[in-house]
């Protein structure tokens, strides 16, 4: 996620009030939505206020309802609306091969097959069909949406700083913003 710091990494939203006792609907960013409950207080993005869930259940969507410690009504539930929940990077566990945390993306010099700077990563998105990179080009000053797959995106070297992109022939098009596009 974009607004996420090297050392908190976003784990959902508090989507607003559940009820009349103080329960709250969370989107969550985990891949089991119900483990944000296991890592232990969450922060806000500044870190200075904290919260503590307690996973109530999980909706057949995938929206938590939950109870945070000293919320005990809905106008206290419903004052967090729009709140972001963070974690401590340190208490994520480690990647398997092939696998990465978004904010370990973010930020990454995305470069050609031949090694020529062509962007940034500038966020990761999903928004139903698959995971997206949005890069931001150095011409430009645009940004892009591309496909995260291993066909698009055949290298990731999160130590070096960098990313190997193959752009979609679409998308080659965009880097000469005079040249038509052909049908």
């Amino acid at each position: 996620m974009p607004d996420s710091s090297p050392n908190l990494i976003l784990l959902g939203h508090v989507a607003g009030a559940h009820g009349i006792r103080g329960e709250v609907s969370v989107k969550t960013y985990t891949g089991v939505p119900g483990d944000i409950g296991s890592y232990g207080p969450l922060s806000d993005k500044t870190g200075t206020r904290t919260f503590t869930l307690k996973v109530v259940r999980v909706t057949p969507k995938g929206v938590v309802i939950a109870s945070i410690k000293n919320v005990d009504n809905r106008n206290k539930a419903e004052s967090l609306r729009g709140t972001a929940l963070y974690v401590a990077r340190k208490k994520l566990p480690p990647t398997a091969d092939a696998e990465f945390y978004h904010a370990d993306l973010i930020g990454l010099i995305a470069v050609d097959p031949v090694g020529k700077p062509i962007g940034r990563v500038a966020s990761m998105q999903n928004f139903g069909a698959g995971d997206l990179l949005e890069l931001a080009f150095d011409y430009g000053g645009k940004t892009e949406f591309i496909p995260f797959t291993l066909t698009v995106v055949p290298e990731i070297d999160i130590a070096g700083g960098r990313i190997v992109v193959v752009l979609p022939s679409a998308t080659e098009a965009t880097e000469d913003p005079d040249r038509p596009i052909d049908p």
